[in-house]
Formats: structure tokens, C-alpha cells, sequence
């Protein structure tokens, strides 16, 4: 890898940090529109590679009664739009194997969601896109089984692929980060992000939704930068309280040029 830790394939930018941002799930192309826009003027300045994401669908609801999404023809419309409209590459993830061609069509990054890590059918289908392939360190997994999850995509020939550390289960309803799994993963050779807003998540709480603790996204993010991790992950909302999904651990769009400039200022450091 190169010293900033993309390799060779990932030329988009080779020595800069990146950041992969947007909301939780795709609600509308004017919220969509409203982040990106912000976003790129805020990387662009500050000197990151950004990546737009959003769920174009949640399949992983607590309760029945969770918003999954406005549809996935015009859900995956939008992103496309936003990727035209801004030039920026998309993210979004995956949670099926029939989806992985529509969705490869669209995303230059595909996600493998945390609780699907080890769903080798849909790993292997991901890999056979050719496409970037994200995958969320499960949360009852190690580093060292995340890496078994890249060993299956990198098994289709595919091996543009980064992992990203997202807190591990501590009880029923709370996440903890061992932030030596930064280094840990990054021994399998790929990037690694830092997943700070899941990462503050409180999940599978009494209520049916899952909560969480805002206050330490910065801190998660700082942390995981001195750990080594090579880009960041955040879900950005202009009023997280108003979304439909996982309003309580989004950063609102105002706190994130503060944030991505004391994340620069780390990265000059290393």
C-alpha cells in the first residue's frame, strides 16, 4: 500500500484520507442533495476524498414497523442522480444476492452490512461485480474473522476492498470499540475505516428502535484516526431527530466541518 494506506488500484486519490458520508438511508433526493453538496465543498477545502452513501433500502429493521425505505427503483434513481449532479463516487449496500446486479449498476462501492459478514453467497456475489467492496466488521466478530469475510471476495479475483470497524456487542443493548482492531485489520493489507457513528449505536433496546450517544461521534472519530484507520465513516443529517432512521446517532451537518478539520490536522501528523 502506499504510506497514506490506499493502494495502487484505489487511484481516485492516492494520498488522501477519505470519508465516506451521507444519511442513514435514502429519503429524499432534496436531503441527499442538501448533504453532498455540503460535503464536497467541505473535502474539497480540507483535502479528503469523499464518498456519498445512503441505504437505498434498510433490511434490518427491530420491528415490522421500521422505515425500510421510499423504494428501491427510486431510491437507486436518486443516488444515481446525486453521483451525476455532484460527480462524487456512492456507496450503499446490499442485502440479498438478487440485488447485487441493480445495485452494481449504481454504486461504485458496494457495502456488505455488519450483520451479513459472513454471508459467503452474498460476499462471493459482491466480489463477482468487480465493484469496491466495503465490508462492515460484524459486531460479534473479530478483526482477524473480518478478514475470512475479505478472503471470500478476494476469492472471486476481486480484491479492490476495504473493512470497516464498527464497535462490538457488549450485552443486549450496547456496542464497545477495541480500537486495536484498526491495526488488526489493516494486517490483511486492506484500508481500513473508522465507523463512528454506528459505532455509538445502543441497539435491540426495549423500545424497538435502536438509540444511541451522539455526544462521542467526534471522539470515536479522533480515536479511530491515531489508531491508524485510513478514512472515516459517518452518517451526516441536517436534523437527525427527523429522520425515520437512526436519528439518535447521525451527526447533524453543521458538525462536520469542526470534526473533518481536527481529522486533517491528525492525518498531517502521521
Amino acid at each position: 500500500m502506499h504510506a497514506s494506506g490506499w493502494p495502487a488500484w484505489f487511484g481516485w486519490a492516492e494520498t488522501k484520507p477519505l470519508l465516506v458520508a451521507g444519511p442513514c438511508v435514502v429519503e429524499s433526493y432534496d436531503i441527499c442533495a442538501q448533504v453532498a453538496e455540503k460535503l464536497v465543498q467541505i473535502t474539497d477545502r480540507l483535502g479528503f476524498f469523499y464518498v456519498f452513501k445512503a441505504s437505498y433500502r434498510k433490511a434490518n429493521r427491530t420491528r415490522i414497523t421500521g422505515f425500510q425505505g421510499i423504494g428501491d427503483a427510486e431510491a437507486l434513481e436518486i443516488l444515481a442522480r446525486v453521483k451525476r449532479d455532484f460527480g462524487v463516487p456512492v456507496l450503499t449496500d446490499v442485502h440479498e444476492t438478487p440485488e447485487v446486479p441493480a445495485v452494481a449498476e449504481v454504486a461504485d462501492v458496494i457495502q456488505v452490512p455488519a450483520f451479513l459478514a459472513r454471508q459467503t453467497a452474498l460476499l462471493l456475489a459482491v466480489g463477482q461485480t468487480g465493484r469496491i467492496v466495503n465490508i462492515k466488521k460484524g459486531q460479534f466478530m473479530s478483526a482477524q474473522a473480518a478478514l475470512f469475510a475479505a478472503e471470500k471476495v478476494a476469492s472471486t479475483g476481486n480484491t479492490r476492498i476495504f473493512l470497516t470497524e464498527r464497535g462490538t456487542f457488549f450485552g443486549y443493548e450496547d456496542l464497545v470499540v477495541d480500537f486495536r482492531n484498526i491495526p488488526r485489520l489493516r494486517e490483511g493489507g486492506y484500508p481500513v475505516l473508522m465507523d463512528a457513528t454506528h459505532a455509538v449505536q445502543k441497539p435491540n433496546t426495549a423500545a424497538g428502535v435502536t438509540l444511541g450517544e451522539r455526544t462521542f461521534v467526534e471522539l470515536y472519530a479522533r480515536l479511530g484516526v491515531v489508531a491508524g484507520a485510513d478514512g472515516v465513516f459517518l452518517e451526516v443529517h441536517p436534523v437527525p431527530e427527523a429522520s425515520p432512521s437512526d436519528a439518535a446517532t447521525m451527526l447533524p451537518l453543521d458538525r462536520v466541518e469542526p470534526l473533518l478539520t481536527q481529522l486533517a490536522q491528525l492525518y498531517s501528523l502521521r
